[in-house]
């Protein structure tokens, strides 16, 4: 299986990007994140030509997640379902082929100590409280994708100037752990131990041609879906020419289950 998630930053503004990137890649499952359309603006049309199902949790102007996938999804949830106050579309689960897909846009944080800090804060504690409601880590596979706006590792951030931001602080990595620790393996990182390995550049001030970028876009698995994850890649190509968004796709590739004796 070809498990990918990239934040698109408008679905609508790079529907030609996104159809000729699942031409090329055909990935069985595809998060997406930032749809910033209602579920009926969504292009479902040419992407069902191409043989997907469009799982989507839109929102008008901000926000909203889908999942693209080969096989027709089941169990299927929108948000975390723990309150009537939830507002934004930031989460989506689905059960394809076995697997609990969970496509995810973590909030940025605005500045610390901002209201916005605060709520990014009590999201990561949400999302936890989620994870232990529905899964067994020891039994469940399950793929947590999406743009964490996070960088978990000093080497996953490119210049001094992020250290310090409320994408790359002790806090917020913290914060992150926490979730890990519900047992979630970042599946992507041992494909890159070195580290300098991208997927967000800034639009402003060339930070994509000076590759001064962040690795904030993630896939985590539970183990019993991590140790069948054999190969992993970033598309750095996705961020070149015109209209690209600011994050680049981030692909793992999983091993089919080995057949009953």
């Amino acid at each position: 299986m070809k498990l990918a998630t990239w934040n698109i930053n408008s679905v609508r503004a790079r529907e030609a990007r996104l159809l000729a990137w699942l031409d090329r890649w055909q990935p069985d499952v595809l998060c997406l994140q930032e749809l910033k359309v209602v579920d009926e603006a969504f292009p479902r049309r040419p992407i069902e030509e191409r043989g997907y199902h469009c799982t989507v949790f839109g929102q008008k102007t901000y926000n909203g997640v889908a999942i693209l996938s080969k096989s027709e999804p089941s169990e299927v949830l929108r948000g975390f379902g723990d309150g009537p106050d939830e507002v934004d579309s930031r989460l989506l689960s689905a059960r394809i082929d076995g697997i609990h897909v969970l496509s995810a846009y973590f909030p940025n944080g605005g500045e610390l100590g901002s209201d916005k800090w605060a709520y990014k804060l009590r999201w990561f504690e949400q999302l936890r409280a989620y994870l232990d409601r529905r899964f067994d880590p020891a039994v469940d596979e399950v793929a947590l994708c999406g743009d964490y706006n996070v960088a978990p590792y000093p080497d996953d951030v490119s210049v001094e100037a992020f250290e310090g931001t409320v994408l790359a602080n002790p806090e917020i990595r913290a914060a992150l752990d926490r979730i890990r620790d519900f047992g979630l393996v970042d599946v992507v990182r041992p494909f890159f131990p070195d580290g300098g390995v991208y997927t967000w550049w800034d639009y402003r001030g060339r930070g994509f041609e000076k590759n001064h970028g962040l690795r904030i876009d993630h896939i985590d698995c539970t183990r019993p879906l991590a140790e069948r994850v054999i190969g992993a890649f970033v598309d750095r190509e996705e961020r070149r020419g015109k209209g690209a968004s600011d994050h680049v796709p981030v692909i793992v590739e999983i091993e089919e289950r080995a057949p009953l004796p």
